[in-house]
């Protein structure tokens, strides 16, 4: 079929903006945070590990547990005691001092890497439904999620080029020209021109990760991202992000192809404290900005505002236009939850359903698709 270059634009305005939180991967066998550290504390191959094996002798050291009722600290509870001697500056003893509690941080992000992951290997027949909606419906819609897995990308691949192209609202190594990146060229930019079907009229589709993602690889050195669609595990002895390569038979380590440097995760951690200074998740910030400024309608899908997400609120707050509809679409709601809402937006409309079941009622999903002015 005959090529041509084509521009992609977006609209000044977008009809639908949605922001996916943990209910939306959950259904998936992704695990909810609070679910997070009894399968750390109960994993064989997490115990056997070296990283594991580190990560659960301090947390038995520094917090009490009831494994028979099911009673554990919370994520946030960890992250803010190290986060208090990272913070200070100081040792926590003669066996935890400063740079051991830095590392411990690290491990304990690399696990949670590590356990989102082992749920996103299978594709997702949710998003999957999703996605066929999009097309169907109105493909002038852009997502905000807050999980880390790739589900909602995995599930795009079926639409790649037929539809449009993802775009992940910041500059990814993937498009330098450079020939140490020649690998990783096969990502496509939406935001240059492309190389098209005469006939085809495809739209980029931003998604913004403002919790990071597991499938990009940062640099500490030249501080940019590689994305690595297919490639998201952690080698739970060396706490490396791997690769494996089926010529070679065998696993190396991700380093980056300018500098050498191995490359760390970006992903958000659950914290009060959260460390917002790297440049992308200031990009992202200001890009989900503009997106919610541009947004005649915003639907919120299983996301529970958690009070950790101070900067989402805040997003939220200083952008959100009085005209903009609000939909929060989630199984349960609790007086506490509406509040929550409310406090953002005081006119949001709530509306009780799973997101397995949203991408099944065509009555919902017609009216949230088709904009009426």
């Amino acid at each position: 079929m005959k090529k041509t270059i084509k521009y992609l634009h977006y609209p000044p305005e977008r009809d639908v903006l949605f922001v996916f939180g943990a209910g939306t991967s959950h259904p998936d066998g992704v695990p909810l945070q609070r679910d997070i550290l009894p399968i750390i504390l109960n994993d064989k191959e997490i115990a056997n590990s070296e990283i594991g094996k580190i990560v659960i002798q301090f947390i038995k050291d520094n917090f009490v547990y009831d494994e028979a009722n099911n009673e554990y600290p919370n994520l946030e509870s960890i992250f803010l005691y190290l986060d208090y001697f990272i913070r200070q500056n100081e040792s926590l003893s003669k066996k935890y001092s400063n740079s051991i509690i830095h590392e411990i941080k690290e491990y304990l992000i690399k696990l949670i890497h590590h356990i989102v992951n082992m749920n996103t290997e299978q594709t997702s027949s949710i998003y999957h439904k999703f996605w066929d909606v999009v097309e169907k419906y109105n493909k002038n819609i852009s997502v905000i999620t807050l999980n880390y897995d790739t589900l909602l990308e995995q599930t795009f691949q079926q639409m790649y080029k037929r539809i449009g192209y993802i775009d992940y609202s910041f500059h990814l190594m993937n498009y330098e020209k450079l020939k140490e990146l020649e690998f990783f060229n096969y990502w496509i930019n939406p935001r240059e021109p492309i190389l098209a079907d005469v006939d085809s009229n495809p739209v980029p589709f931003k998604i913004i990760k403002l919790h990071g993602s597991l499938n990009w690889k940062y640099c500490n050195c030249c501080n940019q991202t590689l994305l690595t669609p297919w490639d998201r595990k952690i080698d739970l002895n060396m706490g490396k992000l791997t690769w494996y390569s089926e010529r070679a038979n065998e696993t190396f380590e991700y380093i980056c192809p300018l500098d050498g440097t191995s490359f760390e995760t970006l992903i958000l951690t659950p914290s009060f404290t959260q460390n917002l200074n790297r440049q992308i998740f200031a990009q992202l910030i200001a890009e989900a900005g503009r997106e919610i400024r541009a947004a005649k309608k915003i639907v919120f899908v299983g996301y529970s505002l958690s009070n950790a997400d101070v900067h989402v609120r805040a997003i939220f707050k200083k952008n959100l236009r009085q005209d903009t509809q609000v939909i929060v679409i989630n199984p349960r709601f609790t007086k506490s939850l509406e509040l929550k809402y409310q406090s953002i937006a005081p006119t949001a409309e709530f509306v009780n359903s799973t997101f397995e079941d949203f991408v099944e009622n065509e009555n919902l999903l017609s009216s949230i698709f088709n904009f009426k002015k």
